[in-house]
């Protein structure tokens, strides 16, 4: 059976975004993000928004829901499902099969698995009934409420359990029998693997440049715009830079902090990925540390025409 879209994922600081620039080169298709946080303009830095990998041999690949968002906007799932589906049917009106890539397992999976959500409107009532409590019984109510919960994310950060439990009082209430119109996917589905350790020496060094490269600076701006919680909100970068800036935390402080937590980030993106594996998705895994050239050779072997 023919593919209609192939799927390029991985930790942080596999080299993924660049594999699938030349992918996209070699097949003269365009690529759609995964990525929940550079859907956001200005948050450049933090994000790794490396626009530089999308210039293959003096082209521009074109990308698709990068920058779409200002700063301070609540993207969420059903929103990033219904933008997918615009952009997939776009270019499959084109006849490409686009590439998508991203290492936000939880978007991957939304499309791939046609994950049937609902727009839940704000409740402001509810919210304000919410507000005093503490994080632990925001939680608590969560967990009480049996919904299942896609995203450990949402127990990280009071704003996020607490839009969590309005989608979850929500579906409670309301009749979910209407279903999304979503685009049937037939992925193949390709993870770059790279060794742990050399993972946590890139992140480290990465990290480095970032900081050396602007990044305080970018939050700095960021702040000029936004308060300090809902900057804090989008996490690692912004969360700990953030922090560092309020005087909260050293200097060295926010980067150790920083450097743990974006470590586990790469631990809990391969967690999701040996998930989804588990689930019955099949994950075609190609080393990093391969040449380019090696790595589009075994992705075309296992890409049905």
């Amino acid at each position: 059976m023919q593919n209609n879209i192939i799927v390029v994922t991985g930790p942080t600081a596999s080299g993924k975004t660049m594999f699938a620039a030349h992918l996209a080169y070699e097949m003269g298709t365009e690529i759609i993000s995964a990525d929940s946080r550079q859907v956001y303009r200005e948050m450049n830095i933090g994000t790794g928004k490396d626009y530089e990998d999308y210039m293959v041999n003096g082209r521009q690949i074109s990308y698709h829901l990068i920058d779409i968002k200002d700063p301070g906007y609540k993207y969420n799932l059903y929103e990033y499902q219904q933008d997918f589906s615009k952009i997939f049917q776009g270019l499959q009106d084109k006849s490409l099969i686009p590439i998508l890539c991203g290492g936000s397992g939880l978007y991957i999976e939304s499309v791939i698995e046609s994950y049937q959500l609902k727009s839940v409107p704000v409740n402001v009532r509810l919210r304000e009934e919410l507000e005093n409590k503490s994080q632990e019984e925001l939680v608590a109510m969560l967990q009480s409420s049996g919904k299942s919960l896609h995203n450990t994310s949402d127990t990280l950060h009071k704003k996020r359990t607490i839009r969590a439990i309005e989608i979850a009082l929500f579906e409670k209430t309301y009749s979910l029998n209407a279903k999304q119109t979503l685009p049937q996917l037939r992925p193949v589905i390709f993870g770059i693997s790279i060794d742990r350790q050399i993972r946590r020496q890139k992140i480290s060094e990465r990290l480095k440049k970032r900081l050396e490269n602007g990044m305080i600076e970018e939050v700095e701006s960021l702040l000029q715009k936004l308060p300090a919680d809902d900057l804090i909100f989008y996490g690692l970068e912004y969360k700990y830079i953030t922090l560092y800036l309020q005087n909260k935390i050293s200097y060295a402080e926010m980067y150790r902090q920083l450097e743990i937590a974006i470590h586990q980030f790469a631990k809990r993106q391969m967690t999701w990925f040996r998930k989804m594996e588990r689930s019955g998705i099949q994950i075609h895994w190609i080393e990093g540390h391969l040449p380019i050239e090696e790595k589009i050779n075994i992705a075309l072997q296992h890409i049905a025409f």
